[in-house]
């Protein structure tokens, strides 16, 4: 954005900045010794700072602002304000910058995203809490101008260093979490939560840059810590995370042709299990015995079934869907049959009005009821069809140098997750913000119907292979 401003502007600007808050400083010292009023200034300072580099920068600082918010860090408490400033400070200049670049174009799924948003703001007309309901619909019509706008700006025209940046990143994540819970500190709040970012977002992403490198020490430092992401979702004991991960990894295995590493990673879990069952009997018995209690059945009884600790919030949100059929209770709240005081919590969830639907699907269900959900249920298949245009090229060509592959498994973990867990369409979650914002950016990535469109070049070079190059060398 720099480029576009005079110089002459610039340099006044970075004289008379500095004396105009030595200025208030001197003149209003009380400002300058509260906290408040110090970390509002320091967030002011870190969203010009954002703004000024928007495409580089603002992203990764948006997805740091929720999941720090969403985080059990003493730093968590003053992001849960500071992320909606963020997230509405990113839409607008999105807004701005793509209205002005006349290159963008607004498609079906962008019409269908406004749709939803319609119907979710309508939903809160008819809830018991209908302020609670309309600040849920008012925070996902912000997600879905900032995946529509600002999220498509920081990856269109620069693909290779988005996915370099998001490759070091997720390296940079899955080892610091690492060392967290070696050291007993839980960062993610719950092992749902570790689970969920792990085999939705890292585990793929890692095991495409791995497979895209083409410099032997980075190809085996990305396998590494893949190992060590894998190793993690095991550790949360998250089911869904690993059937996520399990499924995305697989399916990219599989549709590249990469049919050794597939056979051979089969293989290796193989010889393990059998080599402890032969050498330690005993540990082996009692691992299956824990994992099947604890993984499995969730420290249920077994003759519950698989799913029983889903049961009791799956019957309640039917119970609920039954009760407001039509129109629903209002967009993320439950109606629970009582009222609840005048005074709701504006920047996060209060347990008073929502509840856990155990699926994202009953959720949204439960939220907008029948008449509702149909822009909801069009955007979810709109985002099956660009993973299945994605996943017949893949299988057709082997290849895994274009940017729609790795946001193609993104999208495969997140929707298989979220049939059980219900963050899909919860925007303060971090999880949330990160799959809507590269959904946007996947609908102007994913192939077309005619498969011909993935050829677009940049220059004289073919867009995937520029995504690989810049992608493997980092």
């Amino acid at each position: 954005m720099t480029e576009r401003i005079p110089k002459g502007v610039l340099i006044a600007g970075a004289i008379l900045v500095p004396l105009v808050l030595a200025f208030f400083a001197y003149s209003q010292p009380g400002y300058f010794s509260s906290q408040p009023y110090l970390e509002g200034l320091l967030l002011i300072e870190l969203l010009i700072a954002a703004v000024w580099m928007y495409r580089q920068v603002f992203f990764p600082v948006t997805l740091i602002a929720f999941l720090f918010a969403g985080s059990s860090l003493p730093v968590g408490g003053g992001w849960t304000v500071a992320r909606w400033i963020v997230l509405g400070v990113g839409a607008l200049v999105g807004c701005v910058m793509i209205l002005k670049d006349h290159r963008y174009h607004f498609g079906l799924f962008h019409v269908i995203a406004a749709f939803a948003i319609l119907a979710a703001m309508v939903s809160s007309a008819v809830s018991r809490y209908q302020s609670f309901a309309l600040l849920k619909a008012l925070s996902l019509l912000l997600l879905f101008l900032y995946g529509g706008t600002g999220a498509r700006l920081a990856l269109a025209g620069r693909e290779g260093r988005f996915f370099a940046g998001l490759l070091t990143g997720c390296e940079i994540f899955v080892g610091a979490m690492t060392a967290c819970y070696l050291v007993g500190l839980e960062v993610m709040g719950n092992a749902n939560s570790l689970g969920a970012v792990m085999g939705v977002v890292c585990a793929p992403v890692l095991l495409w840059g791995a497979l895209v490198s083409d410099n032997p020490s980075v190809h085996r430092r990305r396998i590494a810590v893949y190992v060590i992401c894998m190793g993690l979702v095991f550790f949360s004991r998250s089911r869904a995370g690993i059937v996520a991960a399990l499924v995305a990894c697989g399916l990219l295995c599989l549709a590249s042709r990469k049919y050794k590493l597939f056979t051979v990673g089969l293989g290796a879990v193989t010889i393990l299990i059998a080599t402890t069952a032969i050498a330690k009997p005993e540990v082996f018995s009692n691992t299956v015995s824990s994992v099947t209690s604890m993984v499995v059945y969730k420290g249920k009884d077994p003759a519950l079934g698989l799913f029983a600790s889903r049961q009791t919030p799956w019957q309640a949100a039917v119970e609920s869907i039954n009760n407001h059929f039509w129109f629903g209770t209002g967009f993320g709240t439950t109606d629970n049959g009582q009222d609840v005081g005048e005074r709701l919590n504006q920047f996060s969830t209060n347990p008073g009005v929502t509840a856990e639907n155990g699926s994202s699907y009953l959720a949204i269900l439960t939220w907008v009821g029948m008449m509702g959900v149909v822009p909801f249920l069009f955007l979810v298949l709109a985002l099956v069809a660009m993973v299945s245009r994605t996943l017949r090229w893949m299988f057709r060509t082997a290849s895994l140098s274009h940017p729609a592959i790795p946001l193609a498994m993104v999208m495969v973990a997140g929707l298989i997750h979220a049939g059980f867990e219900d963050w899909l369409f919860a925007p303060g979650y971090y999880l949330c913000v990160f799959f809507w914002s590269m959904a946007f950016a996947f609908a102007d990535v994913a192939p077309s119907a005619a498969l011909s469109r993935l050829a677009t070049v940049w220059g004289s070079r073919p867009v995937g292979q520029r995504v690989a190059d810049i992608a493997a060398s980092r």
